[in-house]
């Protein structure tokens, strides 16, 4: 006989189909083959959580802090159609959960930029109408599911140099933890050199030898891992039972669940780090400003530099 449904079984089952619709966009750090979604037990049991109660389900996904500095790599400061189709998507995947669930789910999009600005060499103020930007983007989009979160949330107008500082004196984990986490662990050794390679690339105007260049984004690259883990700790803080989305890759099985957001041809790259290209065939990629540029022609929107259109 096929097993019964009991109320006990029910918020299980519900997770797990919810879980199921996340599983297609899962960002991992290997090839292995799809999971189902029980190889998950953590989302499950937050998920679970807010099911028992018929609560809608909250995802904190950290991200979307600031365009990189690099201009040959994103077309401007400020969010464009990179931006606009990731968080579609995401508002489109609460509204898939709704579906099969009623009370559906949102998406909390904690903007972090400001946590390591003075580490990637963004000015603040640009960080501040990036952020903004966003805010204006969820409300013209009628993206109804999505709220953005950052620093201005928990520590108001002080100085960003001081909330930095707040944040990585209660929160970040000490610079010998980390170094030796990196050396045992795997997957913070994939992120230490993802970070530091995206450091090199993101500065434009480096005056000395490559080497050099790259000693000091190494050094630096700690700084951003340090500041990252004490924002998560933050946000898990601010919003305790939340699902934790993450735009880096993250193995099966790991408390966080790494997210696609759009289609990349590097597991690493963001709207962020990048511009939009819309294929002859009308899908979207991102890929670096330049090499968009030799593809495609650049489109704007809203009197701005907005994504590049294939020729």
């Amino acid at each position: 006989m096929p097993p019964t449904t009991t109320p006990e079984t029910l918020p299980t089952s519900i997770s797990a189909a919810i879980l199921h619709l996340l599983l297609p966009y899962h960002r991992r750090t290997d090839r292995a083959p799809a999971a189902p979604a029980q190889a998950f037990p953590h989302q499950l049991r937050h998920i679970s959580e807010f099911v028992r109660v018929g609560a809608p389900v909250v995802f904190t996904l950290p991200g979307f802090p600031c365009k990189s500095p690099n201009p040959a790599k994103v077309l401007g400061h400020l969010p464009d159609q990179g931006e606009r189709l990731s968080l579609t998507f995401l508002n489109t995947l609460c509204t898939e959960i709704e579906r099969i669930y009623p009370p559906g789910a949102r998406v909390i999009v904690c903007s972090d930029g400001h946590v390591f600005g003075d580490l990637i060499h963004v000015p603040d103020e640009h960080i501040d109408s990036y952020a903004d930007e966003l805010r204006v983007l969820i409300g013209q989009l009628g993206l109804r599911r999505l709220s953005v979160f950052d620093l201005r949330d928990v520590l108001g107008d002080l100085p960003h140099d001081t909330k930095r500082a707040l944040v990585h004196e209660h929160y970040a984990p000490t610079l010998d933890a980390l170094r030796a986490e990196i050396r045992v662990e795997d997957q913070t050794l994939a992120l230490y050199r993802g970070i530091t390679r995206f450091l090199v690339e993101d500065t434009a105007d480096h005056s000395g030898t490559r080497s050099a260049l790259q000693r000091e984004c190494r050094k630096r690259a700690y700084g951003v891992i340090q500041r990252s883990r004490a924002w998560g700790d933050l946000i898990a803080e601010h919003h305790p039972h939340a699902v934790r989305l993450s735009i880096h890759p993250q193995p099966i099985g790991a408390p966080k669940f790494g997210i696609q957001l759009l289609d990349a041809p590097d597991a690493w790259t963001t709207p962020w780090h990048s511009a939009a290209l819309r294929r002859t065939d009308g899908t979207w990629t991102l890929m670096p400003r330049a090499e968009a540029a030799q593809l495609g022609r650049l489109m704007s929107c809203d009197d701005r530099p907005s994504h590049f259109e294939q020729t």
